[in-house]
C-alpha cells in the first residue's frame, strides 16, 4: 500500500493552508504526515511493523526530518534532500533568492534558526536505515546535501547507502527509462533488506 498525503504547505487546500509552513519548514507538517500514517493504520491493512518511507526534495528533506524524529519506520529513502540549511543557501543555485526570501536572514545572523530547521540537527537519534539518492548534476539540492547525511550516519553506524545518478539534474533525477527503472530497483532493494518478512 502507498499513503501519499497533503501536508501543511501543500497545494490543493487553498492559500492560507500552503502557506501555514512560511518560515517554519519543516514544523507541523511532519506532525500531518504522521497522522495520515496513523489513520492508514486505522483503517487496516496496514502492517504496522512494517513501515516504509521515501520523498523527493521538500519530500527528501522530510523524509530525513522524520527519521531522526521517530524510529517507527523500518527503512528510508531521501531523494535529494536538504540536510543542512546552511549549506544549502549558500551553495544552491539561487542563493540569492533562498536566505532573503525563506529565512529572511543571512546564516551568519541566525545560525540557531537555520539548525533548528536542519535534519542534520536530528542526526544523532537517527537508528533508521537511509538511503540517500541524489543527481551529480542537481544544483537545487546539491550532492553535497545528500553527502553530508551519508557520513553522517556512516559515522554513528547507521546502515546507509549514497546512489549519485551520473548527469541528472534536480527536475530529473531519472531522465531516462533505464535510470527510473534503476532507481525504483534501487528503492525496493533498499526497503527490501528490511522487511519484517524479508520478501
Amino acid at each position: 500500500m502507498v499513503v501519499y498525503a497533503n501536508p501543511r504547505g501543500s497545494t490543493s487546500y487553498g492559500d492560507e493552508f500552503a502557506n501555514l509552513i512560511n518560515d517554519n519548514y519543516p514544523s507541523q507538517d511532519y506532525d500531518d504526515l504522521m497522522s495520515v500514517v496513523d489513520a492508514a493504520i486505522a483503517k487496516g491493512g496496514v502492517d504496522a511493523d512494517d513501515l516504509f518511507v521515501v520523498g523527493g526534495s521538500g519530500g527528501g528533506l522530510l523524509t530525513s526530518w522524520i527519521v531522526g524524529k521517530t524510529h517507527r519506520f523500518k527503512a528510508a529513502v531521501a531523494q535529494k534532500p536538504v540536510i543542512n540549511w546552511t549549506s544549502e543557501v549558500l551553495t544552491v543555485d539561487g542563493y540569492t533568492f533562498m536566505a532573503r526570501y525563506w529565512f529572511g536572514k543571512m546564516p551568519w545572523e541566525d545560525p540557531e534558526g537555520y539548525w533548528r530547521r536542519s535534519p542534520l540537527s536530528l542526526v544523532g537519534n537517527v537508528t533508521t536505515p537511509t538511503m540517500l539518492m541524489v543527481g551529480t548534476e542537481d544544483h537545487r539540492t546539491p550532492p553535497s546535501e545528500a553527502e553530508q547525511f551519508f557520513d553522517a550516519l556512516q559515522l554513528r553506524g547507521v546502515p546507509t547507502a549514497l546512489v549519485r545518478v551520473p548527469g541528472a539534474s534536480h527536475e530529473a533525477l531519472a531522465e531516462r527509462p533505464s535510470q527510473e527503472a534503476a532507481e525504483a530497483s534501487a528503492i525496493l532493494a533498499w526497503f527490501g533488506r528490511y522487511r519484517t518478512d524479508g520478501k
